[in-house]
């Protein structure tokens, strides 16, 4: 028996799809490159920018620690000679005529000349220095320094005496050879007065154990009893680190006076004012301490 006749089917090829371009950025495109600079370049300009920073607060620093000293020791003794010569006169001519002639040691020719009429000749007083105080040395400029002083006058007139204070303010020029001369008279000034100002006030610890308190006040009252004659190996049963001097004098312990206790770590803080008795002037000392106590074995001084 005969199949019916099938034609065959063709069978439909798929269609092939077209391959989708895909566009990459070369390594060696001009954007690329450029992108590159521009990185390059910020990265550059930020660790230039550190390390001017740097730069700049190192020449900061250096400004200040470069700050120098002035050695005034000069300048004070030229004051004083000049200060004892000239607020001492007697009034008589051969005197004074001394005295014109030491001024021209300390004065420029112009401020010798300005002070020919301070002493005339017929001044009816005669003076004598008592006392010298300078109060400051300032530099003006780097050759030029201002000083303030005080001087006390005995003044002699009829054979009755006075005493008088003053401050003055003088200017002078010191040159490279270390050489000075005054270029400013002595002008009015005002001296130093006593400040306002008052110290905070230091309170006991109040967490402080009350046998540590006796212990230390017992230690401190044996030590200062002994500390003005003691030598320097029997101060080392006491101190430590050279915390306090030797002082060998003849001095006898009264008390201790308002002791202040503060516990600080393994250590203990002490405020406190010692009465003594100077067995010389017969007059009471009062000397006050800020010592640093610790216990090892004993109590000792440490600071």
């Amino acid at each position: 028996m005969k199949l019916p006749f099938r034609k065959k089917e063709k069978q439909a090829n798929p269609k092939k799809e077209k391959k989708r371009k895909i566009k990459t950025v070369g390594k060696r495109k001009k954007s690329v490159i450029f992108l590159w600079i521009l990185l390059l370049s910020s990265l550059a300009f930020g660790i230039y920018k550190n390390f001017t920073a740097i730069d700049q607060h190192t020449v900061h620093e250096r400004e200040i620690v470069e700050s120098h000293i002035v050695d005034t020791t000069a300048i004070e003794s030229f004051t004083r000679n000049f200060v004892k010569d000239y607020y001492t006169w007697e009034n008589e001519s051969e005197a004074l005529e001394a005295r014109t002639e030491k001024l021209t040691d300390y004065l420029t020719k112009e401020l010798q000349a300005l002070n020919t009429e301070m002493v005339r000749e017929d001044i009816p007083t005669s003076s004598s220095v008592q006392n010298i105080n300078i109060w400051s040395v300032s530099e003006e400029t780097e050759d030029t320094f201002s000083v303030v002083y005080s001087v006390q006058q005995k003044i002699t007139e009829d054979k009755e005496s006075s005493f008088t204070n003053a401050t003055y303010r003088i200017v002078l020029y010191q040159d490279e050879q270390g050489n000075l001369v005054i270029t400013q008279n002595p002008t009015l000034w005002n001296s130093p007065n006593k400040s306002d100002f008052t110290p905070e006030q230091v309170q006991s610890d109040d967490m402080i154990e009350a046998e540590t308190v006796e212990e230390v006040t017992e230690f401190l009252e044996t030590f200062f009893a002994s500390y003005p004659a003691a030598t320097e190996k029997e101060l080392t049963y006491y101190v430590k680190n050279n915390a306090l001097p030797v002082i060998e004098k003849e001095y006898t312990f009264s008390e201790l006076i308002n002791p202040v206790f503060q516990e600080q770590d393994d250590q203990v803080k002490v405020w406190v004012t010692v009465k003594y008795l100077d067995e010389a002037t017969k007059a009471i000392q009062l000397s006050h301490y800020e010592l640093t106590l610790e216990k090892d074995s004993n109590w000792m001084i440490v600071e």
